[in-house]
């Protein structure tokens, strides 16, 4: 019976552990491929009002506003969307595309919220062209022209590999910079670029003294995007749907499955150490065989073998058990999570296995340790 109860006990702990594990990994990874953006960060600015519309309302961010903000408890990292703060224009520079030409709005990040390699998103003055990333409804306006014009349509492959100039100026004068479309976000309404670029252009062409600082984006920490929704509408501020949508489900979960995993560590704590007192209860109830076999010439690590092994396959038939446990659970769970909208990845993730397999050698080497301890005693 205590062998049962401990087994059980296994069993559910290894059950849990893989589920919960598993799902931390794939939920922190859910939105990674939707955005260049880090998975993480959010962009916010001022809900605009009618009192807003009147101008008796500011919809900028003051540095004290930021400061303010960057010292919550639940603020990881915060700063300011930085505008132009100059005339520019973006044209057709290829071939395949016919010739458009629009003025449009830029926009800058740091560097630290993009989940990009950094050496790749710069820019100096002698680089042949400036990297942008655009939102994703650019390209379905793109499209939405070509298609009227009898062109094929071009997908987000292609069109990173077609040519644009960024034309920046002020009343004074214009400078020409080829471009190249870098990536794709939902995240921001406009085009993103170094934020060296948009220095060197807001020093040099700026059109007015002082660019207002509207939105900014930001992390939050673990556990806490409850203070920060509370914050937020406490301060009219707002987000897209889609970013807040996304935080709160992680926060939700991660705590979730947080509490899963304690749950199943502590399970797997409890059984192990009724485990351990099994196998002490084993060598009592066989502590005269065991002295008789020593005094015959038997070594203390045969002794150590033989009992070792027995429970070795007990924990073998157990972890194979949560492993058919936790591929069900899995299926179960990936559909359910897909019928809701929640497109996660479907493939099994190494943390999971890799904690078990470290979980199930701490097993073993508990039981050797008090075994070799025993057994010596004896001797």
């Amino acid at each position: 019976m205590q062998l049962g109860v401990a087994l059980l006990g296994a069993l559910l702990g290894f059950s849990f552990l893989f589920v919960s594990v598993h799902y931390l990994v794939r939920i922190n990874e859910f939105g990674k491929t939707e955005s260049v953006l880090d998975n993480k960060a959010i962009v916010i600015q001022k809900k605009i009002s009618t009192l807003t519309s009147l101008n008796l309302v500011k919809s900028d961010f003051s540095q004290d506003e930021i400061l303010q903000l960057s010292q919550e408890d639940f603020i990881e990292d915060v700063e300011a969307v930085i505008n132009n703060n100059f005339d520019v224009s973006l044209q057709t520079d290829s071939d395949l595309l016919p010739y458009v030409r629009s003025d449009i709005f830029l926009q800058s990040v740091d560097k630290n919220f993009l989940g990009i390699e950094s050496l790749q998103w710069d820019w100096k003055e002698s680089d042949a062209y400036v990297p942008m990333i655009l939102p994703r409804d650019f390209l379905v306006m793109i499209n939405s022209f070509t298609s009227a014009k009898g062109i094929p349509q071009i997908s987000e492959d292609i069109a990173k590999n077609l040519g644009f100039k960024i034309n920046i100026s002020n009343d004074l004068k214009e400078e020409t910079h080829k471009a190249k479309i870098f990536g794709f976000t939902s995240d921001i309404s406009s085009i993103l670029v170094p934020e060296s670029f948009m220095k060197y252009a807001n020093e040099n062409y700026p059109i007015s003294t002082v660019a207002e600082t509207t939105q900014l984006i930001l992390t939050v920490k673990k556990g806490k995007f409850g203070s920060f929704e509370k914050y937020m509408e406490q301060n009219m501020l707002e987000s897209k749907d889609s970013a807040m949508m996304i935080g709160k489900l992680k926060s939700m979960m991660n705590i979730l499955l947080s509490v899963i995993t304690g749950v199943g560590a502590l399970t797997l704590l409890l059984s192990g150490l009724i485990i351990v007192q099994y196998s002490q209860l084993i060598f009592s109830k066989n502590l005269y065989e065991i002295r008789t076999l020593m005094r015959i010439g038997y070594s203390p690590q045969k002794i150590i073998k033989v009992i070792l092994k027995y429970l070795i396959y007990i924990f073998c038939m157990v972890l194979l058990a949560s492993m058919v446990i936790f591929i069900l659970s899995k299926l179960t769970l990936d559909n359910i999570l897909m019928q809701n909208g929640i497109q996660i990845a479907t493939s099994y993730t190494a943390m999971s296995f890799g904690i078990i397999i470290l979980v199930f050698l701490l097993y073993i080497f508990a039981n050797y340790s008090t075994l070799k301890k025993e057994v010596y005693k004896v001797r």
